[in-house]
């Protein structure tokens, strides 16, 4: 098994998921994927394999589907995530002033340049929070964080539009905090945070007909 192949069409795939390309309830077919990422069955189904253990596929009789999460599995993802982040912000009151830096700078850009930047919005989302739960210093914390945050990640800007601006702000408004060094209010401020974001997301579960132009 080539291993390298496996974590490059696990990469495609999962951006695929989170472009919208592959939506929820579409099959993950080995051959018409590896079709269309140009890569042999083997290192595609090992991506798949690895797609449904995290979470974001289900098997329905002899087909997998990309999986949509229920109201009831996204309230309880945001539950453990609002819990274990609030107390990861309140706690990364330590964090490099470096690191913050770059993340402020990161987030001004975005909010400049426009939900256009998709990429580069994913990535700050995830610097940050993981940066966060890294400075608390609970590593079981930064995996669990990580774990919950994988299956709702296909619910990007391209999902719940309205989310982009606010979320740029609330991401600053966190840094902020912890640059005061007040670290109580970056765990109320990203409780606030995560709440929001489950809002928005429940709220896109309730108009599954919605179609949004990309």
């Amino acid at each position: 098994m080539n291993k390298p192949l496996a974590k490059q069409a696990y990469g495609k795939i999962i951006e695929m998921i989170l472009a919208g390309i592959l939506k929820p309830g579409d099959l993950l077919q080995e051959a018409k994927l590896g079709d269309e990422l140009a890569m042999s069955r083997t290192p595609v189904r090992e991506a798949i394999k690895r797609i449904e253990a995290e979470g974001l596929a289900i098997q329905e009789g002899r087909f997998l589907k990309v999986r949509t999460l229920t109201i009831p599995e996204v309230e309880e993802i945001f539950f453990m995530r609002q819990q274990l982040e609030s107390y990861c912000a309140r706690h990364a009151t330590g964090i490099s002033t470096d690191i913050l830096k770059d993340l402020e700078s990161r987030v001004l850009t975005l909010q400049r340049q426009g939900p256009g930047e998709e990429d580069e919005q994913r990535g700050i989302d995830d610097d940050l929070h993981y940066s966060l739960a890294r400075a608390a210093g609970n590593q079981m914390m930064v995996r669990a964080i990580s774990d919950l945050r994988r299956r709702t990640c296909m619910f990007d800007h391209t999902q719940v539009p309205t989310r982009f601006a606010v979320s740029c702000q609330e991401h600053f408004d966190i840094l902020q905090a912890l640059r005061a060094g007040n670290g109580e209010r970056a765990g109320i401020l990203m409780a606030e945070h995560i709440a929001h974001a489950r809002d928005a997301i429940l709220q896109r579960l309730s108009t599954p007909s919605q179609r949004l132009s990309r």
